[in-house]
């Protein structure tokens, strides 16, 4: 939602801010859409469409939460704007936030700070987790009172904490640590808490339902909670999930945990992650640790070489690699780093090892329908003729451009001071705004007055027509430091 703030200026006069929240081309994409039986919807959670290509993928998220797939590859090919970025990002919603997904740029892999082999090795580490179980001493209860006594300096603290459950009550005498510590958080009589004995972390979970009259207003987000049962201290078991490339950057260095926040990881070195997969896998066989398989998900894969192709080759056969999505829009094209052509852009050995996922072009009616999410999406109101009209556009050139009409013909709208776009908005925009079809027939009709790639090489006729004026203007006798026609004054 946007806010309106009020500033005051010099003059006494009120301006008023806009914050704008930024939308992102797949921010309307809230999962897969499928059913029970995993048969796609028509139209649900911001998918139109491609409903054989969201029921394979809507399989493959089952047997990733089930934690049978791991090591395959996945490849969604089709034509440009049919959904395939979508359909991965749906996946990624559909997973949840404790399986791993990592969204990776082919073009990501071509850096100068690292090689091709150590970004793709960390990407495959980012996409899979592993799941740390752990129990810990926690002292739970309601605040009966907080009694603080401070010197007549302030320099010492003293004090008691009185903590009870519906079975039991107790007194606990407060260093200044822990003094700091319930001052910061703020803790009142009356508020549910839970103290970590180990470190002496105190967390607050919210208000007593005995307090809840004690005050006429409350703010939104006080959280009210039952007095907990039994025993003050309990042994809890905490659960943390953290990816492998995590552990890396953090053993790999000291304060490595700064470089997460950084994005300064650097190259790793082979021997220390062979030692993090050996200390993993005593924690699997002791219990302590489990392993989830998460998605890596390139886009572009045909941008990448023939040795990244070999990588990911060998990298699918470790016994600690994720289930990785592939993405292309080409269809028989050259391998990049060879002379050689194949279906995808990808080497022979590397397809027959991926399951193909194949998406097609969207209908006039599966436009209509992804234009008006968009539209809602963007707090944009649209006419219904403006509607159709924006759905031919979507069908005569592309998809895309269609969705870039929607914003701008919004701002025309505004600028005509209504509420709704209409056809002459559109108009507008399709006028100032070409698409690539109009683009290639202008080149095509007026490709002369370009520069071209002929114009800068070495035979071109520019560069040969300037040899005689350079010759001409050197003196041929050498005798003379006269040039004719020229008077120095």
């Amino acid at each position: 939602m946007a806010a309106n703030i009020t500033a005051t200026a010099s003059k006494e006069s009120a301006t008023t801010l806009q914050m704008l929240e930024r939308i992102g081309s797949h921010s309307h994409v809230k999962g897969l859409g499928l059913d029970e039986t995993l048969n796609a919807r028509p139209t649900s959670q911001g998918m139109v469409g491609q409903q054989a290509a969201r029921k394979a993928a809507g399989v493959i998220v089952k047997m990733v939460q089930e934690g049978k797939i791991a090591g395959r590859a996945i490849l969604i090919a089709g034509p440009p704007s049919t959904g395939k970025t979508a359909i991965a990002m749906g996946m990624s919603q559909a997973l949840g936030p404790d399986v791993p997904f990592t969204m990776l740029s082919s073009s990501e892999v071509f850096s100068l700070e690292m090689s091709k082999t150590e970004a793709l090795t960390q990407a495959f580490r980012k996409s899979i987790g592993v799941r740390i179980k752990e129990e810990k001493e926690v002292i739970e209860g309601e605040v009966v009172e907080v009694q603080i006594d401070r010197s007549l300096t302030g320099a010492t603290k003293t004090g008691k904490l009185t903590v009870k459950t519906t079975d039991m009550e107790t007194i606990y005498d407060l260093g200044n640590k822990m003094i700091d510590s319930l001052s910061k958080e703020k803790i009142s009589a009356g508020d549910v808490i839970s103290i970590d004995k180990a470190s002496g972390r105190i967390t607050k979970l919210g208000r007593s339902f005995t307090r809840a009259r004690d005050y006429d207003a409350m703010g939104s987000d006080t959280r009210f909670v039952a007095c907990p049962e039994g025993e003050l201290q309990q042994r809890k078991e905490v659960t943390h999930t953290v990816s492998l490339h995590e552990i890396d950057v953090i053993n790999s260095r000291t304060q490595g945990f700064l470089a997460l926040f950084a994005g300064d990881t650097g190259e790793i070195k082979p021997e220390l992650r062979d030692q993090i997969n050996s200390k993993v896998g005593e924690w699997r066989e002791e219990g302590k640790a489990e392993i989830v398989p998460g998605v890596l998900f390139i886009d572009e894969i045909h941008m990448l070489d023939i040795e990244c192709f070999s990588f990911i080759n060998r990298a699918l056969e470790s016994e600690m690699a994720p289930l990785v999505i592939m993405a292309s829009n080409r269809g028989i094209t050259r391998i990049r780093g060879t002379r050689y052509r194949s279906p995808h852009g990808l080497p022979i050995d590397l397809l027959d090892r991926l399951l193909i996922v194949r998406t097609q072009p969207y209908e006039m009616s599966d436009i209509k329908a992804i234009l008006e999410l968009r539209a809602q999406e963007e707090e944009v109101s649209i006419e219904a003729e403006a509607l159709d009209v924006l759905t031919r556009i979507g069908g005569e050139t592309s998809l895309r451009y269609a969705l870039q009409l929607i914003t701008t013909s919004s701002f025309a709208a505004r600028r005509r001071k209504v509420d709704a776009i209409g056809v002459q908005d559109i108009k507008r925009c399709y006028g100032l705004f070409v698409d690539e079809k109009r683009s290639t027939q202008y080149l095509a009709e007026h490709g002369a007055q370009y520069l071209a790639e002929e114009d800068y090489t070495v035979d071109s006729a520019p560069i040969a027509a300037a040899a005689p004026i350079i010759s001409s203007s050197v003196p041929t006798n050498g005798t003379s430091n006269s040039m004719e026609g020229v008077t120095l004054g």
